[in-house]
């Protein structure tokens, strides 16, 4: 088995990432996710890219795959480029990963594969707005 868990993760968005044409609209499948929860899970997305714009990235992709499965607390989270290459999440992603859980921000994110680098996603959106309202819940 695996014990390596990045090459877990890696390896898991590597077999949902097929690029293809859904429609003359739709691409899928360039960039592919992979996000282990706290609980011990394993989820998979792939990008959705649509004329409209209204699209989704593979790491919402396998948040909402996640959220479908009952968990909503993420531990690891990978993403797959094109050329099989990892990168950080983009913007919305970020936020959307920042407002499921209070402890959000540590959420560790593959930056470098080879490397093993990781940063947690707290330093990629410092100084987020919403923690005001995480504490109010406590």
């Amino acid at each position: 088995m695996y014990e390596d868990i990045w090459k877990k993760l890696y390896c898991e968005a590597r077999k949902v990432q097929k690029e293809r044409v859904i429609s003359p609209f739709i691409e899928a499948g360039g960039v592919a996710a992979a996000l282990l929860t706290k609980k011990g899970s394993i989820y998979v997305g792939v990008c959705i890219d649509t004329a409209s714009t209204l699209g989704m990235c593979a790491e919402r992709n396998a948040i909402a795959n996640m959220i479908t499965n009952g968990e909503h607390q993420i531990d690891k989270m990978v993403a797959v480029v094109e050329d099989g290459s990892v990168g950080a999440p983009c913007g919305a992603c970020r936020e959307y990963m920042m407002q499921l859980d209070k402890d959000s921000g540590d959420i560790e994110i593959l930056v470098d594969f080879e490397k093993r680098r990781i940063v947690r996603l707290k330093e990629l959106i410092p100084d987020w707005w919403g923690r005001e309202r995480f504490l109010v819940e406590e």
